[in-house]
């Protein structure tokens, strides 16, 4: 609680109690706290002496890609808007632009809105666009009734509602693509339904994926767009030296990832490890049972007939299921540790399904952190905290010049908050944070990884014998110690 100053009225002089703690602060706090952007975060207790066998995704996880790719992900997605969809032509003069979106957002499919939701299901007022252009907090609060959106509303992990999360790392230039098709469509005054819209710019991204044409872009340039200084060769012939079983689940072709792996890591990669499984279906190769394991040639690109009784070292291995790599390894549980990149294909199931032990890569995490250890954030959230004290305490004050004050202090909190998330991201902010909350990506986060990071390379910093504990979370009814 902050002391009552009583002047002569004996009423609290509210501004000389705000005037001292700013000066308070501003001469106080000169030294921000830094963070290490290559450190590994826990969200749950985890201990490295327990983990035998590490597993791994290969996109966004072993293989980490460089920002020319999301220039290509998008030119393609326009070319098959165009080809394929029969989109205007102009389309394609349409730059990609870095900056606009950020990984975690929600698409409304039927308002044809892309925002950002709290842990809460809360839109975070000042991320609803409409395009590139943004919404008015009025106008947010009388689409949806207020600022809640409901669970069945929802689309990703739980519902079938018109809310789509887009969560994996190739969603930014998808989500820009869409919306600058928006811009395109209400700049030229044709008329369009924005779930048409929405789920012809989804068919012509996963296209571009499943057709094998992006990655066939990426095998004619390696160099262009894979980072070979990624550390993962370092890390992976570390885990093996020191006695670690390694094992490969990705949804990537063999070819694919061959190439890649050598590129990063050369032409010994398979001997590193112990089980290599590709085209693996994920999430269902977690969650279902009936699809068996399918030994591939590479010799010949062909697959075996002969049902699969073993799993083998130096054999390549499609599709199959997580119930049968269990029968056939005995692996399981806490002795598992498993990296990949997408909260829900890579992490969810493993983690709560089958007790494996997850971590998170989140490429993003790195640069998030840099601009969290400058001294303007850190003070701006440092006075944010104080200044919200001072208005949840004057509140009680009723007096005409105290809830003028109280009113002035609310417009300041709202340039703070709007300054802090612009430092991260102009339209979107943090992945993590809502102005106060977490974000709905972020509880997904902290639900289905044990650990995340921004490289899996970041395991190097850190002894096999390691162990990571969470911050011990401070409740709301908690004494602040």
């Amino acid at each position: 609680m902050i002391s009552s100053n009583v002047n002569g009225t004996g009423s609290i002089n509210w501004s000389e109690i705000y005037n001292r703690q700013k000066k308070k602060l501003q001469e106080n706090f000169k030294d921000p706290v830094q963070i290490n952007p290559n450190a590994i975060f826990a969200n749950n207790e985890t201990s490295l002496s327990e983990i035998d066998i590490y597993g791994f995704d290969y996109d966004y996880t072993l293989a980490c890609y460089k920002p020319e790719l999301h220039y290509l992900i998008f030119k393609l997605g326009q070319e098959a808007l165009i080809q394929k969809y029969g989109y205007p032509s102009e389309l394609i003069n349409i730059e990609y632009c870095p900056d606009f979106a950020v990984r975690g957002c929600h698409y409304d499919v039927r308002k044809g809105l892309l925002l950002k939701l709290d842990s809460f299901h809360n839109i975070q007022l000042g991320t609803v666009y409409r395009g590139t252009k943004a919404l008015s907090d009025e106008a947010v609060k009388t689409l949806y009734g207020g600022i809640h959106v409901s669970l069945e509303d929802m689309n990703t992990f739980y519902g079938t509602g018109p809310m789509y999360q887009l969560v994996d790392l190739f969603a930014p230039p998808e989500m820009t693509l869409l919306c600058n098709l928006t811009d395109f469509f209400m700049e030229n005054g044709i008329p369009y339904d924005p779930e048409y819209v929405f789920h012809d710019v989804r068919s012509a991204v996963q296209g571009v994926h499943t057709s094998g044409l992006l990655h066939s872009q990426i095998l004619a340039d390696l160099e262009t767009y894979l980072d070979k200084d990624s550390g993962t060769s370092d890390l992976l012939e570390s885990l093996v030296s020191q006695g670690k079983q390694l094992f490969l689940i990705t949804n990537s072709g063999f070819p694919f990832v061959d190439a890649g792996m050598k590129f990063l890591i050369g032409n010994h990669w398979r001997d590193l490890f112990e089980v290599i499984i590709t085209k693996a279906r994920k999430p269902k190769f977690f969650n279902e049972s009936k699809r068996p394991f399918r030994i591939y040639d590479p010799q010949t690109n062909s697959e075996s007939y002969d049902r699969v009784l073993k799993l083998s070292k130096g054999k390549i291995y499609q599709q199959g299921n997580y119930y049968m790599l269990q029968d056939m390894t005995g692996w399981y549980g806490f002795n598992v540790l498993y990296f990949g990149d997408h909260v829900y294909s890579d992490l969810a199931d493993p983690s709560l399904k089958h007790g494996w032990r997850t971590g998170a890569i989140i490429p993003e995490l790195e640069r998030e952190i840099i601009r969290s250890n400058c001294l303007e954030y850190q003070q701006a959230v440092k006075w944010l905290n104080i200044l919200q004290n001072l208005i949840e305490n004057a509140q009680m004050d009723t007096t005409q010049d105290t809830t003028e004050i109280r009113q002035s202090w609310l417009d300041e909190r709202k340039e703070i908050r709007n300054y802090t998330k612009s430092l991260f991201n102009a339209q979107f902010g943090s992945i993590f944070r809502t102005y106060h909350n977490p974000t709905y990506f972020s509880r997904r986060l902290a639900r289905f990884a044990d650990l995340y990071m921004s490289n899996v390379r970041n395991l190097l910093n850190y002894p096999i014998e390691h162990t990571f504990y969470p911050r011990r979370m401070e409740l709301p009814h908690e004494p602040h110690v």
